[in-house]
């Protein structure tokens, strides 16, 4: 019961659209491919260049797995091996560059990605659909400590940002200020949501507390789940 929901299945509404299946859905691999398109590299290079300006935020890199999307990207057909550096008695360099067919599917894929929204699942959405679980008054004591780091980061984030852009375009640091806008949203969000779970004009905290009081779930709530389940 408590872990059902409703708001989910009926505010998210599936549009149809036509989206391509890719060969590869690790956005690393996107991101190599992008990076390519500039001049060909080594892994460990590639894993350097995306460090150094910041795309560890978004994406999630180490050199183990970044040496499999590559090989996987060759394996496709995306990138191809550029040249092989040999330089003393150091171990070979293998540089890789991008094909034709990469350019194709980079620019499709990044393409599908900017225009058509995707259902992602969030791991705090994934607890606000069972926090029920929880009490309420600690509901509203964890959200108050997730309210406090989420200012701190947004606090941070918006001064970072304010000295980049006196050194850097602001092309550079889109993705930065999309991560603090979705910063500030949620803390925005959490703040209301915690105004009416304080002040008890939450609907159904009632039927909620009496839940955790008597350890049986309220016949409302009950109720509605025999409802929606008639309806499906």
């Amino acid at each position: 019961m408590f872990g059902h929901g409703y708001s989910c299945t009926r505010i998210w509404v599936v549009i149809p659209v036509a989206i391509k299946r890719r060969k590869l859905g690790n956005p690393l691999a996107l991101a190599v491919m992008v990076l390519l398109t500039e001049r060909p590299m080594h892994p460990y290079e590639i894993a350097q260049t995306l460090r150094s300006r910041g795309k560890d935020t978004s994406l999630k890199i180490n050199y183990g797995s970044l040496y499999t999307v590559v090989q996987n990207l060759e394996k496709h057909g995306f990138v191809e091996v550029a040249e092989v550096q040999r330089q003393g008695n150091r171990p070979e360099r293998t540089l890789y560059g991008i094909t034709d067919a990469g350019r194709e599917e980079a620019t499709e894929w990044l393409s599908d990605l900017l225009s058509v929204p995707a259902r992602e699942f969030p791991i705090f959405e994934a607890a606000l659909s069972l926090m029920a679980a929880i009490h309420p008054d600690e509901v509203a004591r964890l959200l108050t400590e997730r309210l406090k780091v989420l200012e701190v980061q947004a606090a941070s984030a918006r001064g970072g940002l304010t000295k980049l852009y006196e050194t850097l375009p602001r092309i550079f640091l889109v993705e930065s200020e999309y991560q603090l806008h979705m910063v500030e949203a949620q803390a925005e969000w959490v703040r209301s949501f915690l105004s009416e779970l304080r002040s008890g004009e939450l609907d159904g905290i009632k039927e909620w507390r009496s839940f955790h009081e008597t350890g049986e779930v309220p016949p409302e709530f009950e109720e509605l789940e025999a409802r929606h389940f008639d309806k499906e």
